[in-house]
């Protein structure tokens, strides 16, 4: 009996512990990702039903052991899944845009300083008719504000092709909601896999472009960044997509991708920032190129990659792992920080866990892009 009464402990045991140890959800990125829906209950547990997420003390302890004091902030800012994030300033806020999940189109969050966000909503209620209808396949939202109001360019899926293409919708406001009418793609390289992660961009001379990446990656295509005329309005592309010259997949870090462009354009110099390697990896990171000339040719920089992790296999929870899909923000004080994701270094993948949003500080030295992070211990607030 006392043998049966020990198996029938051990049993209830493992179930129990079974139970408390389920993976979270991941949202979707990249060609061939399984949507998962994300999980409420991965919330921070300072946050109440309605509270802020990120606040100073939502991270809690640092790795070094000490705690954020009112004047700091603690990585991540969002602390949920949050994949391929990009902030807008207008209107006196920060707006926090993230590829979707099965719940949301487009989720949208707001700040008042980049630290402490308000609970996720939706930016894209509804769906064109050449979208599916299913959500999970809309993805790395950018926004801008034109004379229309502001434009949203956005990845979504192509349902007759089988493809992710480049997709706009526009809003009167911020926050939204935001409304595609249109009856088909913005531009879809179908040839060349789809099309992905479009970046609106602004140069000095109030000229627009947009530059995206095809999505070779998806069959077998290698992968090129382009760039395109983009109208006055950002709603149209007005010339055909050229390739941006010099950037090719040529670097170890990059494995067999580059993605997520970013361009920044700093004292005279155009700054392509990019994210490279598996994304659903300890080995995604951040690099960049220069060029004299908004179309290029770009340079790779010597001391890519600028952003990343060095994370074994085996690795316990708590540290950031695989560091990507960045975009830039400047604060009230004109200060640059980084806004990207980053993986849990003991759950990695969209099977095991999910990407929060972090910020870090994005500085210049000597001509060169210098990203202090990722930074997971107390820093000053922006």
């Amino acid at each position: 009996m006392r043998t049966l009464q020990t198996l029938i402990a051990l049993v209830l045991g493992l179930a129990l512990l079974t139970a408390g140890c389920g993976p979270d959800a991941g949202s979707p990125r990249g060609s061939g990702a399984v949507a998962s829906r994300a999980a409420e209950s991965n919330a921070p547990s300072s946050i109440g039903a309605s509270g802020p997420i990120g606040s100073a003390l939502a991270s809690g302890e640092s790795s070094s052991g000490t705690s954020p004091d009112a004047t700091q902030f603690q990585n991540p800012v969002i602390d949920r899944n949050y994949a391929d994030p990009f902030v807008l300033r207008a209107d006196d806020k920060y707006y926090a845009f993230a590829t979707g999940d099965l719940t949301y189109n487009i989720q949208i969050s707001t700040s008042d300083d980049l630290v402490a966000w308000s609970p996720r909503r939706e930016a894209l209620r509804s769906l064109p008719i050449w979208q599916p209808s299913a959500k999970g396949l809309t993805w790395a939202p950018e926004v801008v504000q034109t004379s229309a109001g502001f434009v949203m360019h956005y990845t979504a899926r192509d349902v007759q092709a089988g493809r992710q293409c480049l997709a706009v919708a526009v809003a009167a406001k911020p926050e939204g909601p935001y409304v595609d009418s249109r009856d088909a793609t913005l531009i879809c390289q179908y040839d060349l896999g789809g099309s992905i992660d479009s970046s609106p961009f602004q140069d000095a001379d109030g000229k627009r472009y947009l530059l995206w990446k095809s999505d070779g990656n998806c069959c077998a295509i290698p992968v090129q960044f382009f760039i395109a005329d983009l109208s006055e309005d950002g709603l149209t592309l007005t010339s055909p997509a050229r390739e941006l010259k010099g950037l090719t997949v040529d670097q170890g870090w990059e494995r067999t991708l580059i993605e997520a462009p970013t361009l920044l354009l700093n004292d005279g110099t155009y700054y392509l920032f990019f994210s490279a390697n598996d994304y659903n990896s300890r080995d995604y990171a951040v690099g960049y190129a220069t060029a004299d000339a908004v179309e290029g040719p770009y340079t790779d920089a010597e001391e890519n990659p600028i952003l990343s992790t060095q994370v074994p296999f085996g690795s316990p929870p708590g540290d950031p792992a695989g560091p990507g899909h960045q975009s830039i923000v400047a604060d009230d004080e004109g200060d640059l920080w980084l806004v990207y994701h980053a993986w849990d270094s003991g759950r990695i993948g969209d099977s095991l866990g999910r990407r929060a949003m972090w910020i870090d500080e994005l500085v210049f030295e000597a001509g060169r892009p210098v990203v202090k992070g990722p930074d997971s211990d107390p820093q000053p607030r922006p």
